[in-house]
């Protein structure tokens, strides 16, 4: 798989686009964030803490996202919304753990307010055959009320990562899943070229999705936020 310059993503306040540490800056001045805020903080119930959490594919650094999750929801809910927006493809065990590996494992009831009172990084592995992990990393703590009913807020992503077809370098659509597995090729390929190209083994090239799971045991999308 090509190795790629860091990517953009966009602010889903402002539309705003740029890349993902100039990004996670513009999150803490964003005039449209700050407004859904104040907006939020209207409302006459007691605050809560809220977490800003920066996620990150750990092979595929082009793939990440911007999250603000409610203090007092759990990891089951960050893990609900990780399945979601980029892992489920056949219902696969999933484990946190404090920092790399696998070994300081983190309980799934655990309240977000309590983890990252020990530790500002988590690991996050789904499916312990054809392995994701992503890294999650604490940047910042408000005070006030959440901007959404649920508990996550997606507040920035990636774009979706810009490919060549294989055969003609014009932008590429498709996977060839033939090409990933008898040849350990990033097969990608234009519409024209989805439809030409041999693949007798794994069936049609699949739709390029905004996910770094693609590719990997059933994998194919949607790719979409939950929420």
């Amino acid at each position: 798989m090509p190795r790629r310059k860091q990517s953009k993503g966009i602010c889903t306040y402002c539309g705003k686009t740029m890349t993902q540490s100039g990004l996670t800056k513009h999150l803490a001045t964003c005039t449209q964030r700050q407004e859904a805020i104040a907006k939020a903080n209207q409302k006459k119930s007691a605050s809560q803490k809220l977490y800003h959490l920066r996620v990150q594919d750990a092979y595929r650094s082009e793939f990440w996202l911007n999250l603000e999750m409610r203090g007092a929801k759990t990891l089951q809910d960050l893990d609900d919304y990780l399945r979601d927006i980029w892992l489920e493809c056949c219902g696969h065990l999933s484990q946190f753990s404090a920092g790399r590996g696998l070994a300081a494992e983190v309980s799934m009831r655990r309240k977000i307010d309590d983890v990252f009172q020990r530790s500002s990084e988590l690991n996050h592995v789904y499916d312990f055959g054809t392995s994701s992990e992503t890294q999650i990393k604490l940047v910042e703590v408000r005070e006030g009320q959440p901007t959404t009913s649920h508990p996550i807020a997606l507040m920035a992503r990636n774009l979706m990562p810009e490919e060549s077809c294989i055969e003609c370098g014009e932008t590429a659509t498709h996977l060839c899943l033939e090409c990933l597995m008898n040849d350990q090729t990033w097969g990608v390929l234009c519409d024209r070229h989805a439809e030409t190209h041999p693949h007798d083994d794994y069936g049609d090239p699949v739709l390029l999705v905004n996910s770094p799971r693609l590719g990997m045991c059933g994998y194919d999308g949607p790719a979409e936020p939950p929420y």
